[in-house]
């Protein structure tokens, strides 16, 4: 009933225009005349009439004119200009005659008067919706077609609570100049500055293009003031319509690595896993559960999502069958990779294409104080599974291994690199394409720094880090998933597969970001050092000495084939070592994972 009311009103408020143009016009041209002559009257009925006409044919009664802007004016002008014409013709018609001083006079005040009503409107909304909320100055950092977006978005939009007042924007063409009625005040230099002398506590980085590291210098600027960062979504995101302009969101420690997120061939991935029955196993994990959501994006036949913990795979297989639903089979099996028997009863059984073994023990310095369930979980598990895949004639088998198998100082380390010789050994006699994907650190997942941090930040600090010179390689977890893939797809047997992660971040960095994020400063948090844990190293590698990085087979991508081991001889003495003594266990593990072999007969080992 209000819409319609809203609807009518609309409808007399033009007529009105109308009637009232005709007689300005006349009145204006003819002052001396009579002004309700027989002439007008049909000049003004046929006015109303057309317009009315045209202004349902444009829908000018269906649009929401507190959005108005040039597409709308477009659309008045072409009601009034058709409406105008079309009078003309009658009077041709009906009296012979065209008054084109008056249809011309009256063209104009029509124009003027119906565009004024229709942005007087929107003036009105605008003013009424600023003045009831309480909105934050906000600067918008990129003064491009995103960075104008993003200001007639808030401008439009009441509801998010931010008002653009000002651009920043490095190119020098712009600055000095008005955007949407915007100044361009400065180059990210100037940000601090400008931050305080407009009292700004916003700041919108709206240049979707910017790798990380250009992000991370900007963000750097940004930190300097008191100002909540914000920002849109990267260009990835805008141009597959995952996202719109219009998703403002917090800046995420996860963009500010420092390098361009890796792109992958998805259409070899496609062919691997399109239609085909994959198996995962540490299903539930963080590792795992993000494995199983990329694999489903190609949609295969069937997914196996196998694992220890009854609830994470419950977790899973709820998530993915809601998201697609009947479209793709998916499979629990809850088993432990150490009960040798049953890994081989469901490899045989099921059968898959290819196997993902993310199935680990991760924590360095519980496994420290386990090396025994290390051995269990890490090798004898991996072996487990390896070896049902080989007997089941799996096609491909990919080991999810770890940085800390290079040159290893710890027992979880360790025993990855002696899990990935037996993956690698296998390889050298089986039908099956053994390989191992190796990477650092993964934000987010299990028993990384980051929920460590946010829970120390939550708490009210500090955060604690054991070495102020620590360095690690960071990448997301959707990242090591995506090229865990990619080494399946792309796996002739053998390999081990090394993402070129770019330079390492500084867990301190990595804390002092994370802090600065959450709105606070380091006197709010404070940072302590407590000393490295046993098993820890200062620096990580992504390659052993006899590893070569000289054949890429994808950009940011290595491959290489490793050294020759006799890995019955490796696993007899971890057979001989794992119930003695932990340090003796250590000891053990860290000689044999240190002391691999000078490559044999010109084979090469080879780094991804």
């Amino acid at each position: 009933m209000k819409l319609q009311n809203k609807l009518w009103s609309a409808m007399l408020l033009d007529s009105l225009i109308v009637f009232t143009s005709v007689y300005i016009s006349t009145i204006s041209l003819f002052p001396v005349s009579e002004v309700f002559t027989f002439p007008l009257l049909i000049i003004s009925t046929t006015l109303i009439i057309s317009y009315h006409f045209f202004a349902h044919f444009y829908k000018m009664y269906k649009r929401a004119w507190e959005y108005a802007s040039i597409g709308e004016l477009i659309i008045i002008s072409k009601a009034v200009t058709f409406s105008i014409l079309l009078a003309a013709l009658s009077q041709f018609i009906f009296m012979q005659d065209i008054f084109f001083r008056v249809l011309a006079s009256t063209w104009m005040i029509q124009l003027l008067l119906i565009s004024g009503s229709r942005f007087s409107w929107r003036l009105f909304q605008e003013k009424n919706s600023f003045h009831s909320k309480q909105m934050k100055p906000t600067l918008i950092v990129g003064a491009g077609c995103a960075g104008t977006l993003v200001a007639r978005q808030l401008k439009y939009n009441p509801d998010s609570g931010l008002q653009p007042v000002a651009f920043i924007d490095d190119d020098k063409r712009k600055q000095n100049l008005d955007i949407m009625c915007l100044p361009v005040v400065g180059g990210t230099d100037s940000l601090a500055e400008n931050v305080k002398r407009l009292g700004i506590e916003t700041i919108v980085i709206a240049i979707p293009s910017l790798n990380k590291r250009e992000l991370n210098e900007i963000y750097q600027e940004c930190i300097k003031t008191n100002a909540t960062t914000q920002m849109i979504p990267m260009f990835e995101d805008l141009v597959t319509g995952k996202v719109s302009v219009s998703d403002i969101r917090n800046v995420e420690i996860g963009d500010l690595l420092g390098r361009p997120a890796i792109q992958l061939d998805t259409d070899s991935i496609e062919n691997f896993v399109k239609g085909e029955v994959i198996l995962v196993t540490g299903a539930g994990g963080s590792i795992g559960s993000e494995i199983c959501r990329q694999i489903a994006n190609y949609r295969p036949a069937q997914i196996i999502l196998l694992g220890h913990g009854e609830n994470s795979i419950y977790s899973i297989e709820m998530e993915l069958k809601s998201s697609y639903g009947s479209e793709i089979e998916f499979t629990t099996e809850i088993a432990d990779i150490k009960d040798r028997d049953k890994i081989f009863k469901l490899m045989a059984h099921h059968r898959p294409k290819a196997v993902f073994h993310a199935a680990a023990h991760k924590h360095v310095p519980l496994m420290e104080r386990n090396p025994e369930e290390a051995i269990t979980n890490n090798v004898y598990g991996t072996r487990n599974v390896a070896e049902a895949a080989d007997a089941a004639g799996i096609e491909t088998f990919v080991m999810i291994s770890s940085d800390k198998a290079v040159n290893p100082t710890s027992v979880m380390g360790a025993t990855k690199r002696i899990a990935e010789m037996i993956v690698q050994n296998l390889d050298k006699k089986s039908d099956t394409r053994f390989v191992a994907v190796r990477f650092g650190n993964v934000l987010g997942s299990r028993g990384s720094v980051i929920p460590l941090f946010k829970e120390q930040i939550r708490r009210g600090g500090p955060i604690t880090i054991t070495h102020p010179e620590m360095e690690r390689y960071f990448m997301t977890i959707p990242e090591a998933s995506k090229l865990v893939l990619q080494a399946g797809a792309l796996a002739d047997g053998g390999e081990v597969f090394v993402l070129d992660m770019g330079e390492p971040v500084k867990i301190v960095d990595l804390a002092r970001n994370l802090i600065r994020l959450s709105g606070l400063s380091e006197d709010d948090i404070g940072i302590e050092f407590t000393g490295m844990r046993p098993g820890e190293k200062l620096y990580e590698e992504l390659l052993n000495d006899y590893e070569v990085r000289d054949k890429q087979i994808y950009p940011k991508i290595y491959i290489g084939k490793s050294v020759e081991i006799d890995v019955d001889e490796v696993i007899e003495m971890v057979d001989e070592c794992w119930s003695e003594d932990k340090a003796v266990v250590r000891k053990v593990l860290l000689s044999i994972a240190n002391n691999s072999p000078v490559p044999l007969n010109g084979s090469t080992a080879v780094s991804i």
